[in-house]
């Protein structure tokens, strides 16, 4: 039964490496009365119906050896030709030599400290110079790995912990504990404004109806988001915080801060351009240039072992620069209560989305 804490588009997204030039298929009798497309998606359940309709429409389907259109009923016992495409991620499937910040590596896993600015894996606008292609220069076996052994995904400018599989089983194994929820995952980021306590937000998060760059807070449609916060320090104009993920949604973190009134100081896409700040801030976090996110802990099962290991990755350079000017503003107020409080929840109202976000006592 797949989870529903579990995203597999973060997981899936990407095609296996080595596809066949042509496949052929009969078809069964248990498909009579489908339409081409809808059979070709059960027979082919590796690529999406909207890929394989294109595939008809482009005239790389024959049925009995003559080109078909997607609409067309099938009888059972058509022969079916279907000429692969490989797309343009797989034709970025290739190595590069790149350092690449490795902090661990055995024969099972290795765990990569990525610096802001590297991408994860190729896609439109970053077709070379991935992590991705960094990984199959290094380890050359990982051509045989589906996804090139990665297991998660961090965005381009979010620095920090990753671990990638160096074999199937590794990966298999990795994916059912981000599955199950066991492997833990711990972020240090700094927020606009003062975040007033410890605490949970717990919404569904979708694409965003106005903005297709964006992940929003939805009513209907989304995944569950779960993301912990813990204040580790205040200053007059932002806060210094903790994220631990419980789920792992598309920019989950950057999402739930922005509804919490409190989004990601930098934060090109969910930020808040008109908070106010002093000078000296406003100029650190120009310098940023990024959202303040960096995957600070990461910890999980070996897949080989079953030890229990953790990782933890220093604050870059340019976070550790805004706090300290962010110091400058006057000496951090410590949160001096992080247990549980009976006060009441405090929640805020998003007009842009009608959805209620409930930024709760943890």
């Amino acid at each position: 039964m797949t989870d529903p804490y579990f995203d597999s588009e973060d997981y899936s997204d990407i095609s296996e490496n080595e596809v066949s030039a042509t496949q052929q298929f009969d078809v069964p009798l248990s498909l009579a009365g489908e339409r081409l497309d809808a059979a070709l998606a059960k027979l082919l359940p590796d690529y999406s119906r909207s890929r394989l309709t294109q595939w008809v429409k482009d005239g790389h389907v024959l049925l009995d050896g003559k080109p078909a259109v997607p609409k067309t009923k099938l009888l059972g016992g058509e022969h079916i030709d279907v000429a692969v495409q490989q797309t343009e991620e797989q034709l970025a499937y290739h190595p590069e030599a790149m350092e690449l910040p490795i902090v661990y590596e055995d024969d099972h896993i290795i765990i990569i400290n990525k610096p802001a600015g590297m991408v994860v894996h190729p896609a439109a606008g970053n077709w070379t110079g991935t992590l991705l292609n960094g990984l199959l220069h290094h380890c050359p076996a990982l051509t045989h790995v589906p996804r090139a052994g990665i297991v998660h995904r961090l965005d381009k400018e979010t620095s920090g912990l990753m671990v990638v599989a160096k074999t199937i089983p590794a990966q298999t194994e990795l994916v059912r504990q981000m599955q199950a929820r066991s492997v833990k995952r711990i972020y240090r980021a700094i927020a606009d404004g003062v975040v007033p306590f410890d605490g949970k937000i717990e919404t569904l998060i979708g694409r965003d109806p106005h903005n297709r760059m964006r992940m929003a807070v939805v009513k209907f449609g989304g995944k569950q988001a779960i993301t912990h916060v813990r204040v580790l320090a205040t200053f007059p104009s932002h806060s210094y915080i903790e994220c631990r993920l419980e789920t792992g949604r598309t920019h989950q973190i950057r999402v739930h801060m922005r509804e919490a009134r409190h989004p990601l100081a930098g934060d090109p896409l969910y930020g808040n351009p008109r908070h106010t700040m002093p000078d000296e801030v406003e100029e650190a976090v120009k310098a940023l240039g990024r959202q303040a996110l960096h995957a600070y802990s990461l910890t999980l099962t070996h897949p080989a072992t079953g030890q229990e290991m953790t990782w933890k990755a220093k604050l870059p350079d340019d976070m550790k620069h805004l706090l300290a000017v962010l110091g400058g503003e006057g000496q951090p107020q410590e949160m001096a209560d992080h247990g549980d409080l009976d006060e009441d929840d405090e929640d805020w109202d998003d007009d842009d989305y009608d959805v209620e976000v409930l930024y709760v006592r943890d």
